[in-house]
């Protein structure tokens, strides 16, 4: 495991069997992100995307009682105390998520207990969720008199649309992963006493999947979203002319007559 770590928390990286497993281990905190960690953060998913192996990335919280709480409050009066610092948070903050959504790879959110603030951010730049039933999720904000930057609304309005992220931000309730999943913050929630088997069970089966295909699927969700560093349209059109000219092409058709599982390289 190679691992950075700073005080009060730190952020943990392993690589196993084509999942990068990235972990925000702040537990005292229930995993809350100090600036250093989001600046880990961002270095991790780089790392895990030049891995030559990954096939996934995996974002959990150390333990079951947080994914993660938000920022670190208890370091605003040295990190967001002016407006050169607030632009500098905010800078780190945007750097990791965006690092998330644009990866090649498939990025899932294993979600437990604990999911608020800058976690439901980080959440949302995933392209999976999935979280276990007794989890909680709220966005904050509105409790604690910050502004919450017009890129982070305008994910969550992707997500799930403009009527619920003024519900989520304007009333800043809680609510448990029953309602996450219904809204489209997560997309499956699962029993606790299934989560974990369940949650692998998935990730195994994205991570088997075609690489090529993936990006390709990524890359055309992000053309037709409209984010501000896009692909286009052509970048798309040839990452799907890829597929077809690829090895993985003729051993998806190869596994499917045979009536074997395909086993995918990247080629």
């Amino acid at each position: 495991m190679d691992t950075l770590s700073h005080p009060p928390g730190r952020v943990t990286f392993s690589h196993a069997d084509g999942v990068a497993r990235i972990e925000i281990d702040n537990p005292s905190r229930f995993n809350a992100m100090s600036l250093t960690m989001w600046q880990q953060l961002l270095d991790f998913v780089r790392q895990a995307d030049a891995h030559p192996d990954t096939r996934a990335i995996v974002l959990a919280g150390a333990g079951e009682r947080a994914f993660v709480s938000g920022a670190d409050i208890s370091e605003f009066g040295q990190q967001r105390r002016d407006p050169e610092q607030v632009l500098r948070y905010e800078h780190a903050v945007a750097d990791a998520q965006a690092a998330l959504s644009n990866s090649p790879h498939p990025v899932i959110a294993e979600i437990q207990g604990v999911c608020m603030g800058g976690g439901l951010g980080m959440a949302l730049s995933c392209d999976l969720r999935y979280c276990n039933r007794s989890a909680r999720f709220r966005m904050p904000a509105a409790r604690l008199g910050l502004g919450y930057t017009l890129a982070g609304v305008a994910r969550m309005t992707e997500m799930i649309g403009a009527a619920r992220t003024a519900d989520l931000f304007l009333t800043a309730r809680t609510f448990d992963g029953a309602e996450a999943a219904r809204v489209g913050v997560a997309h499956e929630v699962f029993d606790d006493a299934d989560f974990a088997a369940t949650v692998q069970a998935r990730i195994r089966k994205v991570a088997a999947n075609a690489p090529l295909t993936i990006r390709a699927a990524k890359l055309a969700l992000r053309h037709l979203t409209n984010e501000p560093d896009a692909p286009s349209a052509a970048q798309v059109t040839d990452a799907v002319r890829a597929c077809f000219a690829s090895d993985d092409y003729q051993e998806g058709q190869a596994a499917f007559k045979a009536k074997r599982p395909a086993v995918f390289t990247g080629r």
